[in-house]
């Protein structure tokens, strides 16, 4: 079979490449979507921390500035009553003197005096006091036990049949020893009270705790874990542990992921402001899911446009391949036509500069090939000159060979490499092959060879002409031969 030429390549944008420079645009767009979204989550955390803070922030400054004004009440009361005329004084001038600047205000029960046996001694409701003794309780023994314990904040309970919580004081001589204790009571309708008057979401936590991480209050109302102790979780380690902050978090209580947030943690109680995740990333999580519904069903679109265009580019690429090969294909012979000879010999020629190598050309031409057409007929002359242009192919086995039509009957081959010799010797072997065809006829042909090392002062043509003009002396020479190029120049002839 003779070689088909094979095109110069042309330099195009492979779909490969195409398809990965729209890939790396999508994702460049998702990454662009993707920071986006990811600074508006940011940006609503960032909202629901100060949301939640600056709630966190009034409710601790109202527990606490009551829980301050009842404090500064019970040291009024504790002071007094280290002054020996108001224990002098008559129950009903004592009660004047020790409750004159506490206010009756709503939520709030009696201040009461306890010896130091827990007896009730004073009531700030009644001149005579009714019968009670708490020593039992916690919010007496303290006292008994710390001579510095300061305010003391009891755990939620029952007391005096209402529930609540107790604030008491030490009641303590010069020397320190006990003289007793004051106390004050805060009802649990003042949180519930002060909670209703807030505008909360429907999962959102509103925690009480004191500084041991005891729970005073939590909001949706839990009478099961009301006084719990909660310093063990994380976020009360972390509010114990610092006087503001937030912490991301599940309750155990009813398994919903919060945020919840402090703030001047220094005070007797901590109030804690949790809001679900839920609610708070709920409108981004809509937009998340809206944009990235949208990305997906543009980059799908996007990809596939993307597989269309490559498989057009494709198609296109294969037509302008074949087209091409037709452009520098000799249509009857398979090999390469003028245009392909005059390129590829060019190319070799350059190379063969560069490398300073030999380059070797042989010029072929069908002996009587005219008298042949009118003896047996053009299609008949159109077999032979196919059959010699197979001779010549099998022959050009190395892939810088190149066999081309030069034009009628007229056939050339270039060989990079080749000496003079050499290339003498492969005519021979294409001319004993043109020789033995069965044609019905004697077929030979003539065979000019030439072979020289490029300089920059001499051209292709010269090649040419040199394996031109010995093609000529083979046909004076008798034909059915090969004959050299007698090049006499000073550059070298291999």
């Amino acid at each position: 079979m003779p070689a088909r030429p094979v095109p110069e390549p042309t330099r195009r944008i492979s779909p490969r490449w195409l398809l990965a420079g729209v890939m790396l645009v999508v994702i460049g767009f998702l990454a662009i979507c993707g920071s986006v979204l990811f600074s508006m989550r940011q940006g609503d955390e960032r909202l629901a921390q100060q949301t939640l803070g600056n709630l966190a922030t009034g409710i601790d400054a109202e527990i606490n500035r009551n829980i301050e004004m009842h404090d500064l009440w019970l040291r009024e009361v504790a002071a007094n009553m280290t002054v020996p005329e108001v224990l002098a004084a008559t129950p009903r001038m004592r009660q004047l003197v020790l409750f004159n600047h506490a206010t009756i205000v709503r939520h709030s029960g009696p201040i009461q005096v306890l010896d130091v046996l827990g007896n009730v001694t004073i009531d700030s409701t009644a001149p005579v006091p009714k019968v009670q003794n708490f020593a039992d309780e916690e919010f007496f023994r303290v006292h008994q036990r710390d001579p510095l314990a300061g305010l003391y904040i009891s755990r939620p309970m029952l007391h005096q049949g209402v529930y609540g919580i107790v604030l008491s004081r030490r009641i303590a001589a010069q020397d320190g020893s006990l003289l007793g204790v004051v106390t004050d009571f805060i009802r649990y309708s003042y949180f519930h009270e002060l909670i209703a008057r807030l505008q909360l979401q429907p999962d959102d936590v509103i925690t009480v705790i004191r500084q041991d991480g005891v729970l005073i209050l939590r909001e949706p109302f839990d009478m099961d874990i009301i006084g719990a102790d909660l310093s063990r979780l994380p976020r009360v380690e972390k509010a114990l542990a610092s006087f503001s902050g937030s912490n991301l978090g599940t309750s155990k209580i009813d398994n919903i992921e919060r945020l919840y947030v402090w703030r001047d943690a220094h005070n007797p109680l901590i109030v804690i402001v949790g809001r679900s995740t839920a609610a708070i990333y709920g409108q981004w999580r809509h937009d998340a899911l809206q944009i990235c519904g949208a990305m997906c069903a543009l980059g799908l679109i996007a990809l596939a446009v993307m597989l269309l265009l490559m498989r057009e580019m494709k198609k296109r690429a294969g037509i302008e391949h074949q087209m091409l090969r037709f452009a520098m294909t000799d249509a009857l012979t398979g090999l390469g036509n003028r245009r392909h000879f005059d390129a590829m010999l060019a190319k070799e020629w350059q190379r063969a500069l560069r490398a300073r190598s030999p380059l070797a050309l042989l010029m072929i031409d069908a002996d009587h090939f005219k008298a042949f057409n009118d003896t047996f007929g053009h299609q008949a002359g159109d077999t032979v000159l196919v059959e010699i242009a197979g001779c010549i192919a099998g022959q050009a086995q190395r892939a810088s060979d190149c066999a081309a039509r030069y034009g009628g009957e007229e056939f050339a081959l270039v060989l990079p490499g080749l000496s003079l010799a050499e290339a003498i010797e492969l005519g021979e072997r294409i001319r004993v092959n043109v020789e033995a065809l069965d044609a019905g006829a004697a077929v030979t042909v003539s065979i000019g060879a030439a072979s020289l090392v490029p300089s920059a002062s001499r051209e292709p043509a010269d090649l040419v002409g040199h394996a031109d003009m010995a093609l000529y002396s083979a046909k004076a020479h008798g034909r059915n031969q090969t004959f050299p190029a007698t090049i006499r120049q000073k550059w070298m002839a291999a």
